[in-house]
């Protein structure tokens, strides 16, 4: 036990289970969890959809909220949760000298905008002139401004005066490793004592759908478990919209303030290439686990990195639990997420309950929990997790 311990003092979820910690707990450990699914609005297609929301209670402006997208009043939103339940949210002095860590991707596209453009370039024997004349009148600077990856930090700065470094990682499920991977290794170095460190995805957007589809990644037809979708049709995955922010201090900083502790974040170790079985074996051995352990686990579906996890974390002696299975694949806020619940387990000394058939129970004391997260395509990264 160390002064510069790595330990979680606030969790911010929002997800189709619904917004909070207690929500989400109580949603997990059901005897049979299940799914909240949109097959309709996006089909062929299948969503974890938002639930209903009410924006005003972490952002109190309306002018906030009209000049964020989805995503962004997601991730603030999010963000007010984790602060809330740390305790620093009003806080001035510790929101001031708060460092945060986001991850983000390129925000959401105007489509209809889109789509008129694609359309009159089919005719129009300049597109050239045409994206001229576009740029003029529908195509705003403000529209621009929206795709900037940092401005998701730059509102959660404004609304929740978080007003210490901050720093912005994009990459898929790559930035909410790294992300998270920094902000621990910034506190560890004493170079930061309490972080804001989280990612937000909203996936109910054409365009959000279309970067899965273009490589063949998401699944069609009927929803079927993470870990049983070889058979399905399409490419595995069944995205979700959510955010997740986690509080981190130092242990030091969380006692001088007296607050409660989730978990201890112990080594977390990232792949930046398509990691296979072999490397997840490598990765989970880096954790120095001992005894059987808890996996939650942000499996994506896709079939051969989905086979390779589950199969490492079957021979490691991890339980897994595919927390996709109710979420949907979050993107950047996959780790985050994955870790968010992971210290959630830890926090409740209980494993939540099975999301499929193909997960064993477990009903030891539970001490310690592996959180990961191994991309579609590329990057994974996985973390320990164990008692405060």
């Amino acid at each position: 036990m160390s002064a510069r311990d790595v330990v979680i003092t606030g969790i911010g979820l929002v997800s189709s289970l619904g917004e909070g910690t207690e929500q989400h707990w109580q949603q997990l450990t059901l005897d049979q969890p299940t799914p909240t699914l949109d097959r309709d609005r996006f089909a062929p297609y299948t969503v974890h959809p938002l639930p209903q929301l009410d924006w005003g209670l972490q952002i109190p402006k309306r002018s906030d909220q009209r000049q964020m997208e989805t995503w962004q009043r997601l991730g603030t939103y999010a963000a007010g949760l984790a602060l809330d339940d740390a305790g620093i949210k009003g806080d001035e002095a510790l929101c001031a000298t708060m460092d945060m860590i986001v991850a983000a991707g390129g925000g959401e596209r105007d489509v209809e905008v889109d789509t008129s453009i694609l359309e009159q370039s089919q005719t129009s024997s300049d597109t050239g002139v045409l994206l001229n004349e576009r740029l003029t009148t529908d195509l705003r600077p403000t529209l621009f401004l929206a795709q900037l990856s940092n401005l998701l930090a730059g509102n959660i700065s404004i609304v929740h005066k978080v007003t210490g470094s901050s720093r912005t990682f994009m990459g898929e499920e790559g930035a909410g490793v790294s992300a998270i991977e920094t902000a621990a290794a910034r506190i560890r170095a004493g170079q930061s004592t309490h972080a804001l460190v989280g990612a937000a995805f909203q996936t109910e957007h054409p365009d959000m759908l279309l970067g899965y589809e273009l490589g063949g990644y998401l699944n069609r037809g009927d929803w079927a478990p993470v870990w049983d979708r070889s058979g399905t049709q399409g490419g595995g995955i069944v995205s979700g919209s959510g955010g997740a922010f986690l509080v981190l201090e130092s242990r030091e900083h969380a006692q001088a303030r007296g607050r409660k502790v989730y978990a201890t974040l112990g080594r977390v170790a990232a792949a930046g290439a398509a990691p296979d079985e072999a490397q997840i074996a490598h990765m989970l051995a880096e954790l120095d686990l001992s005894g059987p352990h808890l996996a939650i686990s942000g499996a994506t579906g896709v079939e051969a990195i989905t086979r390779a996890e589950r199969s490492a974390l079957d021979k490691a002696g991890l339980i897994a639990r595919g927390f996709t299975n109710l979420t949907g694949h979050l993107k950047e806020a996959q780790f985050p997420f994955a870790v968010a619940l992971a210290a959630l387990a830890v926090s409740h000394g209980a494993a939540p309950s099975p999301t499929e058939p193909s997960e064993a129970p477990f009903s030891d004391t539970l001490d310690m929990a592996v959180a990961t997260s191994f991309g579609y395509r590329r990057y994974g990264g996985v973390a320990a997790l164990g008692r405060a």
